[in-house]
C-alpha cells in the first residue's frame, strides 16, 4: 500500500493527470479482482461445507430408509400371512361351521396376534422441519421427502385402525365363548392344572356369532388394504433410496 501511495504522489506531482488517471483506473480494477478472488474463494468454501452436510444428510436418511425396507418387508410376509388365515376362516364358516376342527383350525379361529410396524421417521422429520432442506439441491429427490411423513402417518393410522378391531372388537366376542386355555399355553401362564380353572370352549357358537363373522370381515379388508399400502410404501421408500444413492455417487 505504500507503494501504491508513492506512485500515486509522485504522478501528481509530476502533473502528468492523464498517466495518474489511467494509473488509478488500474489499482480499482486490481482492488476489484481482489475482491472478486476473495468471494469466489469464499464461495467455494461454503459450497464445500454445504455438501458435507448435505452428504450427511443423505448417509443418515440413506440408513433409516434401508432400515424401512427391511421392517416393511416383514409387515409385507405379516400381513399376508393373517390374510390367509382369516380366509381360511371364512371358509370354515363357509362349511356350515363343521363340528371337528383341527389345532390348525381353531388357533387360526381365535389368531389375535398383532404387532405395530414401528418405523423410523427420525432422519425425514429433521429434514422436513430444520433448514437442512435447503442443502439437498435434487427438486426430485425433495419432492419425495416432503411427501415421505404423510405416507409414514397414512400406514401407522390403518395399522392403529387394524389394532382397534382387534383389542376392541375381536378379541373381546372370542373370550365370550373361547376358554382361556386355548387363548393362552400353559408355558405362557406357568400353570399346569389350567384346566380346572376354565370353561369349555365352544367354537361352534364362536363361529355362528354374527358379531365375531363381522370383525372378522371387517379385519380382513383392513388387512388387505394395508397390505398394499405396505407394498407401496416400501417401493416409494425404495425410490427415494435409489435416488439418495445417486446422489451419493453424484
Amino acid at each position: 500500500m505504500r507503494l501504491f501511495r508513492k506512485i500515486r504522489k509522485k504522478l501528481l506531482i509530476s502533473g502528468k493527470v492523464k498517466s495518474y488517471l489511467i494509473y488509478a483506473l488500474g489499482e480499482i480494477l486490481l482492488i476489484v479482482i481482489g475482491v472478486l478472488i476473495a468471494w469466489k474463494i469464499n464461495n467455494l468454501n461454503e459450497l464445500r461445507k454445504n455438501r458435507i452436510v448435505e452428504l450427511k444428510i443423505y448417509k443418515s436418511l440413506n440408513e433409516e430408509l434401508n432400515a424401512n425396507m427391511i421392517l416393511l418387508d416383514a409387515s409385507i410376509a405379516s400381513y399376508s400371512k393373517n390374510r390367509n388365515a382369516i380366509e381360511n376362516t371364512i371358509e370354515i364358516i363357509m362349511e356350515n361351521q363343521r363340528q371337528e376342527l383341527v389345532l390348525a383350525e381353531k388357533k387360526s379361529i381365535i389368531n389375535v396376534d398383532f404387532k405395530q410396524t414401528q418405523l423410523h421417521n427420525g432422519a425425514v422429520n429433521s429434514i422436513n422441519t430444520t433448514n437442512k432442506f435447503e442443502f439437498i439441491e435434487s427438486d426430485l429427490l425433495k419432492d419425495l421427502i416432503a411427501a415421505y411423513p404423510n405416507e409414514l402417518d397414512n400406514f401407522q393410522n390403518q395399522e392403529t385402525k387394524i389394532e382397534n378391531i382387534i383389542i376392541n372388537r375381536l378379541q373381546p366376542v372370542i373370550e365370550k365363548h373361547i376358554s382361556l386355555i386355548d387363548i393362552l399355553t400353559k408355558r405362557e401362564l406357568k400353570i399346569n392344572r389350567l384346566e380346572s380353572f376354565s370353561v369349555a370352549s365352544n367354537y361352534s357358537k364362536l363361529l355362528k356369532s354374527r358379531e365375531y363373522q363381522n370383525c372378522l370381515v371387517d379385519r380382513l379388508l383392513q388387512t388387505e388394504i394395508q397390505l398394499t399400502n405396505a407394498i407401496n410404501l416400501r417401493d416409494k421408500t425404495q425410490t427415494i433410496a435409489y435416488n439418495l444413492t445417486k446422489e451419493l455417487e453424484n
